[in-house]
């Protein structure tokens, strides 16, 4: 019995955990997020944070300010530093061309995906109609 609860808790660590937004996200999705941010209006990293958060995404700064860094690296975006009136200098990122490429190449992957997980949901929803009726 032992044996089996050790393999049920080995197996649950190696899998998403479906509560998590995270986990239901495609691989990399906050570049994604932060091209499309980026592509509504040329930001600073604070204010992308708090745009993404509306969006429904919270992530440790020093993730988002990682993948910023990371997307300037690749060419997708670029930063120059702004004077700011009330505080230090920050630096604005905005989209590049290639940027703009990869933004349309991720909205066509999404696309692709939202089929899929419609079709999941569908499957879903006929498999476990008459689940809940049974019950009673």
């Amino acid at each position: 019995m032992r044996q089996a609860e050790d393999t049920r808790a080995q197996t649950q660590r190696r899998l998403a955990t479906p509560g998590d937004s995270d986990s239901a996200q495609p691989k990399n999705f906050l570049q994604a997020c932060l091209l499309l941010l980026l592509r509504e209006a040329p930001s600073h990293g604070y204010a992308l944070i708090e745009r993404l958060e509306e969006m429904g995404s919270r992530r440790d700064r020093g993730v988002v300010y990682r993948t910023l860094r990371f997307l300037e690296r690749e060419g997708l975006v670029q930063s120059a530093w702004e004077d700011s009136h009330s505080g230090p200098a920050k630096r604005s990122y905005a989209l590049t061309p290639y940027g703009e490429e990869m933004l349309s190449a991720w909205a066509e992957s999404l696309r692709s995906s939202a089929r899929m997980l419609g079709e999941y949901l569908e499957r879903y929803h006929k498999a476990t109609k008459g689940t809940s009726e049974q019950a009673r």
